[in-house]
């Protein structure tokens, strides 16, 4: 234990001496994140705001065709516009969110007391029309609620009638899970990959650095144990790693109370010590795997081109849950990243973790963390390890 923390204090040691390295690896994260939350928070706010609260322009191409419904369109808030020459184009060229065309045959099938039809022409792919074509559709769908039960009531028809089931709805979703939809998304990586690579600084340097700087082979020549030194290099990382996370996560702390609330999710004192439990493996995890790859490769320069793969290995289950989303299960917690994800999520949106689950996840993240201890242990007693390139 002793060759342990001697050399975890060598590699802390000598880490500090490059001040720039250390400041950049310890202050940008929680410096960067906090910026970045509440940059896009607002952004996504006044958007939202803008839009909701705004006159919305529509274009309408056939206005003459249905005058009292042009006329109840303009009283919810809605510019009517006249219609332009190529409609299709005007929506292609996002000079318009959303176009409303009413076709000829719209006044004979109103007089028929049919369904008229009218169209909306708008881009799915653009997510800044949701907001205006949900204003317009509920406009619609409103006229079309008032004039269908004016159309019974003239006949001695009953309203009610045409409801043969009254649904009523009650939500089980927390005010935090409602409001920490785009938390749910953007958190979780970032938290993850800060804590996946918060020791690279270190870890990287203290084996493959070395190992160029031909420094490695007087440590290995030493009585101590390989295990030991390579578990003193993988101990100092991991507390340099940790030393930054508890930063990161006491900014995003500050962040969530100056916030007050427009960001969503929460994060109070029990919730941040759970992020933190949940990320800890991750930290080891990531130096294992780190030193793992460090003692495999002949040149830092090699070891450093890894990083860019392992940077989107945190990002594999947003994007998953993104496209697919699943509900909890057990066997969940035990998969890198997606673990983290889904316990990190749990927690922001106020939901409590059961005994099971935290036992699953703290033990299979060990037992990994353990299978990559061994493996980087086997290739410390390989002799061409000290051997510089």
């Amino acid at each position: 234990m002793k060759t342990v923390i001697a050399v975890m204090l060598k590699e802390l040691t000598d880490l500090m001496r490059d001040r720039k390295t250390v400041m950049l690896s310890l202050f940008m994260g929680p410096v960067l994140l906090p910026l970045l939350l509440l940059g896009v928070g607002h952004l996504a706010e006044k958007r939202a705001t803008t839009q909701l609260e705004s006159t919305l322009k529509l274009p309408v191409v056939g206005a003459q065709h249905a005058p009292n419904l042009v006329a109840y369109i303009g009283t919810h808030n809605i510019e009517v516009l006249p219609a332009p020459e190529d409609p299709d184009l005007e929506v292609r060229e996002q000079n318009h969110d959303v176009i409303l065309r009413i076709p000829e045959g719209y006044p004979d099938q109103w007089r028929r007391s049919e369904a008229a039809e009218v169209e909306l022409i708008f881009d799915s792919t653009r997510r800044d029309t949701e907001i205006p074509l949900r204003r317009v559709r509920g406009v619609l769908q409103g006229y079309s609620a008032t004039a269908g039960k004016l159309r019974l009531l003239s006949r001695g028809v009953d309203t009610q009638l045409d409801s043969a089931v009254l649904v009523t709805s009650r939500d089980l979703a927390t005010p935090e899970a409602r409001s920490s939809q785009f938390l749910a998304f953007m958190l979780p990586y970032f938290l993850i990959l800060s804590a996946f690579l918060g020791g690279a600084a270190i870890v990287i340097d203290s084996t493959a650095g070395e190992r160029e700087r031909q420094s490695l082979e007087p440590l290995l020549a030493t009585p101590a144990a390989r295990e030991a030194i390579m578990s003193g290099k993988i101990l100092a990382s991991t507390v340099f790693g940790m030393i930054s996370l508890v930063l990161l996560i006491v900014a995003l702390k500050l962040t969530f109370v100056f916030a007050e609330g427009k960001l969503g999710g929460n994060l109070d004192t029990a919730a941040a010590l759970g992020v933190l439990l949940v990320l800890v493996p991750m930290v080891l995890l990531g130096t294992c795997l780190l030193t793992l790859i460090s003692a495999s490769v002949k040149s830092v320069k090699e070891a450093q081109s890894y990083m860019s793969v392992l940077m989107l290995m945190p990002l594999i289950p947003t994007i998953v849950l993104m496209v697919n989303p699943v509900k909890d299960q057990l066997w969940q917690f035990t998969v890198p990243f997606l673990a983290q994800n889904q316990l990190i999520i749990r927690l922001v949106r106020g939901e409590a973790i059961s005994v099971l689950e935290w036992s699953t996840y703290l033990g299979s993240s060990l037992a990994i963390c353990g299978v990559l201890w061994v493996l980087a242990a086997r290739l410390y007693h390989k002799e061409k390890l000290a051997i510089s390139a």
